[in-house]
Parts: structure tokens; sequence; C-alpha cells
């Protein structure tokens, strides 16, 4: 435009180096000021102007030694402001990252790793039931910590050939696996776990159920679920007049099915029972009585050498009409754990097991009789015995007696043996 300077003029106006002179520059201050219309001070000595214009008050008139006025301090308000608005802004980015973490991570390529690395550290015990399928597994060893993520295992799984075969059963693995890893450990039988538990002669429903509870990290069944499924004795298929589950389980080692419930374990047991029955020709009718009679020979016979006397006792008393007076029954019924009982005990009638109060069978079995005593109530020796006592706690020595007076003699013995072993409950 025309008004606009040209360089030449802007140039020409910038001051000059120390030493420099412009015939078109003023040649005083005085000059200068006179040319820009401000009024001049009457003095040709520079040095005391600058002085006493430093000195005035209004900010407006003061200058530097070079005659321009000095630099004004910044307020840094905007500063403050404009950091209070990244502060905001920052929380709310955060916010809306941890809320969308998965959704930006996969926009912006920042997705981790779904997959772990290495064979992984610690232990864990990983249960594949019957029926279950690659999903159903994926699903299980994510959940269980073993794989990172359900879709790395999955995706390992797809890319087999031929496709993997998963069979049931309780696997040792590890935390934190690679899917390469999980699926090789699987595979091997070496990490298979047995959960077995074993049974033995003579225990109670109790006692099973206190050998189940001590397996529920590898079964999954607690103690509750056993004993409300034992409970629900009725459920088992027992016979009307059984009071309870005792004498129906089978002693025996048992290899338990991973993820079976606390109903399916004890049904096991009642079956397997069911089945020596009738492999021994115990029609279903007999049964209970069988096993009553089985269970107080399992508590009171000792040695199994023996159980075929005890078992000819209680049938030749049974025969007489003599009560069985079995210190086993009166025990169960009292709540102990022994075949020792006192006076009151079994002069009890109220109790239900109680042999010495009360003629013929108690209302159950006493304990869960093993094979040998089953076979010996079906089976028992011939004799005429009607009495039989225990005369040595340490070895099992039994006396079997015919008549009240051969019986009493071997009571003394026993009694002897006791005062002679003080503390032996039996």
């Amino acid at each position: 435009m025309a008004d606009e300077p040209s360089w030449d003029d802007i140039f020409s106006s910038q001051p000059r180096p120390t030493g420099e002179s412009s015939d078109e520059a003023p040649r005083s201050r005085r000059e200068a000021r006179e040319s820009t219309g401000r009024r001049a001070t009457r003095t040709t000595d520079d040095a005391p102007v600058r002085h006493e214009r430093a000195k005035r008050g209004d900010r407006g008139d003061r200058v530097d030694e070079h005659g321009l006025p000095p630099r004004r301090k910044r307020k840094l308000t905007w500063l403050w402001v404009l950091l209070g608005i990244l502060v905001l802004l920052g929380g709310g980015a955060a916010a809306v990252f941890f809320t969308f973490e998965p959704q930006i991570r996969h926009v912006l390529g920042w997705e981790e790793p779904i997959d772990y690395t290495g064979a992984g550290t610690g232990k864990v015990v990983v249960t594949i039931t019957n029926g279950q399928i690659g999903s159903d597994v994926a699903k299980t060893l994510a959940g269980d910590g073993v794989t990172k993520t359900y879709t790395a295992f999955y995706k390992l799984l797809l890319r087999q050939n031929p496709p993997v075969e998963f069979h049931p059963g309780s696997y040792q693995l590890k935390k934190e696996m690679s899917a390469k890893s999980a699926l090789a450990a699987l595979a091997d039988p070496k990490n298979k776990v047995s959960t077995q538990v074993v049974l033995p002669e003579g225990i109670t429903v109790k006692g099973v159920i206190n050998r189940l509870a001590d397996l529920s990290e590898s079964t999954g069944v607690s103690r509750a679920q056993l004993e409300a499924a034992a409970a629900d004795y009725k459920s088992f298929g027992l016979p009307a007049e059984a009071p309870s589950l005792e004498g129906y389980l089978f002693p025996a080692t048992y290899s338990l099915d991973p993820g079976q419930t606390a109903h399916a374990m004890l049904q096991t047991f009642v079956s397997t029972m069911f089945q020596h029955l009738d492999a021994d020709g115990v029609v279903p009718a007999d049964r209970h009585k069988i096993l009553t009679l089985a269970s107080i020979t399992q508590k009171e016979g000792g040695s199994s050498a023996d159980f075929l006397k005890v078992a000819r006792v209680w049938d030749n008393r049974i025969a007489a009409g003599m009560p069985l007076q079995s210190d086993a029954t009166v025990s169960y019924g009292s709540g102990g754990t022994t075949i020792s009982t006192t006076n009151a005990q079994r002069a009890d009638k109220s109790n239900p097991y109680n042999t010495y109060a009360n003629p013929g069978l108690p209302i159950g079995p006493i304990c869960n009789p093993g094979d040998a005593a089953i076979k010996a109530t079906l089976h028992p020796a011939d004799g005429t015995w009607l009495f039989f006592v225990l005369v040595n706690g340490e070895t099992g020595e039994t006396v079997f007696s015919t008549t009240l007076a051969e019986h009493n003699a071997a009571v003394k013995q026993w009694q002897a043996w006791l005062r002679a072993h003080p503390g032996f409950d039996g």
C-alpha cells in the first residue's frame, strides 16, 4: 500500500551503532523530542536528564539508559490457568482410558498379549470331567489361572490336527503357563492325579466322611456337602428298616472320578456293597439283617480268624433266646468309639443299640463290615459257643466258652490282664 513504509525507511529508523551518525537522524535528544512534538527539557546534559526521568513515579515516563521504556514484568496467571486445564483434562483422559482400556488399546495397537510365556510356576490341580469339550477345558484353564486367557488356549486347539481328545481326570499343572505348555502338560499321563480314598473294614459313616473331607481340595466336595448327602440316606436305595447309611458303605480302595458330587461318591460305596451282597447270594430282603450281624462281628471279632466263631455265637444266642450282650453295640449307641462300656450304659434300655437291655438285634449296623465279616455271618463255624471274651488286648487273643462257668473264668483272666496294663481302653 502507498502508506506503508519501505524497507529503506524501516532500516534507516533503527538505532545506529555507537560512533556512527546520520545527517537524517536528530543530533541530540532535545532535537529528537522536538521532532516528535514532546516537551523538551531545557538542558544540554543528557545524563542528568536520564537520571531524573528514572526517578519519576509515572511508570510510562521511565526509560532505561538507552532512552527506552523498561520491560514490564509479565503476569503468569495464564500459565496457572493452562496447567489447571491440563490437569483436569489429564484426569478425565485417565478415567476414559481405564473405562475403555481394551477398546483404546485395540485402536492404538497397544493390546496386551493374550498368552503367557514359559512353563509356569507353582502348582494347581485342574479337573476335567466327563463330557467336557475343548471350550470347556479352555474356560477351566483360564479360570484356574493356568493360561492367561480363554482365547489363547482355544485358538491353539483349533489349529491341532488331528483334534485333541481330553480324558476325564485331575491333572497337576502350574500357574501362568503358555497355552502350548498347558496343552502338552494335559497330554502327559505323568501329570494325571489319581484321587483315591481307602475305607478300611469296620469304618463308620463318620469316619468315611472324615476321610472324604480330607480330600476336599482335590475333589471339590466339602464336609458340609458330604454330611448333607449322608443325612438323606433314604435316597440311596437302602432297605426300609435302615436308620442310616451305617453298614451300607463297602470298605475298599476307591478312585474318585473328578466332578463327582457328594451323593455320587456315597452312592458308589453303597452300590459296591450291594454288588458284594448279591455275589454272596444275599437277597435284598435279608440285606439289613446280614449287615447288622456282620457289623457286630467286625467290631467284636478282633482278628478275622475269629470271625467264624463270633458269628456262630450270635446265631447260637439268637436261637436260644438270649440277648447278644455286645459291648460294641452299647458303645456305638452311646456315642463311644471303643468296646468298653459302663454298668449304667449297659442298663440303658432307651439306647436302641443296647443288646444287653434289649433282646434281639440292634436297630441297624454299627459299622461298615468287610467281606470277611459278611462271609463269616453267612457261613459261621460249627460250635456250641455262647460266650467269648478278649483276654489279651495286645495280641487279640479271645476265649470262646459254652458254659457260663467257663466264661467267668475267662473274664477273670481278662480282668487280670487289664490290671497289668492300666490305661488300656479297648
